[in-house]
């Protein structure tokens, strides 16, 4: 039976890269049913309620085997819905959202070639998202750190550190201030350390560990890089600079029974209809989840293809140096696979 994977369009330039990404898992040959579906701040602008997420796509998601996502767009302000990332993550408790940073050839490398792979918690922290007017000038927000979730996410870091074979887990916190909240995870992340003794545990703080990506980055090669929501948000879009352009930069949100894919960056709606904005990051997470519901040798072939194609340089978006269109460089990762 073929597995099937519910589709968010998205916001901006969502739609147009999203039916890139579907372009090219056709070409490799795929039997997963993608059902397309709505959510974002364009369908609530229209629709309005309490959620960016109707509930015929809640429906979509939970008969599916894996979710995808296309860039959203979040409104600000008070009162106005959680992010759909945030809004899926919790529904289906998917802890582990998971970034590999790695430089390919014959692209911008700012500070030298790296390899490594962020790993952040995705359920709590202050995404939680419960903020509180104490006075009519006092404002606080509310860090949820639980251990079960510390725990989940800590065993998931290193699960992959043993799975790519590399030595060591980077645990990021600031635990001589946040003594309780980082001062948990930190436990949990020893506890679980334990069941791993192949694999070396480091502990950075992070303002120090956001100054050595910028110094140093290779010190990280090979490992995995582990933190709470918003630390591991913040260091992993800096970590996106080092390989050139956050447009390369693919992302997986995993639990226990499900996954939802998505590229890492947002929505540009400036860029929204110009064929401009650079397609691998969407395309590399539509083969990641492809790997994820079993077709391996599909997925395999799509990351080789688009590796080619940013190696040769020829027929690459405006953000990696090149003139093609978006569409020119999905044309040419299709005829790579073929």
């Amino acid at each position: 039976m073929s597995k099937i994977a519910a589709v968010i369009k998205g916001d901006g330039v969502g739609p147009e890269l999203v039916s890139s990404m579907l372009r090219v898992v056709e070409a490799a040959g795929t039997n997963v049913e993608f059902i397309m579906c709505e959510a974002g701040a364009q369908w609530w602008e229209k629709n309005g309620g309490d959620s960016l997420i109707p509930p015929e796509t809640w429906d979509a998601l939970e008969n599916s085997d894996a979710g995808f996502k296309g860039p959203t767009t979040t409104p600000g302000g008070a009162g106005s819905p959680r992010s759909v990332a945030v809004s899926i993550r919790q529904k289906f408790n998917l802890y582990a959202n998971v970034r590999p940073i790695k430089s390919f050839p014959n692209t911008q490398k700012p500070l030298g070639d790296v390899d490594f792979v962020c790993v952040r918690e995705g359920t709590e922290g202050l995404y939680f998202g419960k903020e509180v007017q104490l006075t009519d000038d006092v404002y606080i927000a509310i860090r949820k750190i639980t251990r079960p979730a510390c725990r989940n996410v800590a065993r998931y870091a290193f699960e992959e550190a043993a799975r790519r074979e590399w030595k060591s887990v980077v645990a990021i916190h600031k635990s001589n201030i946040l003594k309780q909240t980082c001062g948990t995870f930190l436990e949990e992340v020893d506890k679980v350390k334990k069941d791993y003794p192949n694999i070396e545990l480091e502990e950075y703080h992070i303002d120090n560990i956001a100054q050595q990506l910028i110094k140093n980055p290779q010190i990280f090669n090979n490992k995995i890089l582990l933190s709470t929501n918003l630390f591991m948000d913040i260091l992993s879009e800096e970590c996106s600079a080092l390989v050139g352009s956050i447009g390369l930069i693919y992302s997986a949100n995993i639990g226990d029974c499900y996954a939802m894919f998505e590229p890492a960056h947002g929505s540009a709606p400036k860029y929204a209809g110009l064929d401009k904005v650079n397609p691998v990051a969407t395309v590399l997470a539509g083969a990641w989840l492809l790997d994820y519901l079993g077709e391996f040798e599909n997925s395999k072939a799509i990351f080789t293809a688009t590796e080619k194609v940013i190696s040769e340089g020829k027929k690459v978006t405006y953000d990696m140096g090149g003139n093609a269109k978006s569409s020119e460089m999905v044309d040419e990762i299709i005829r790579k696979i073929a």
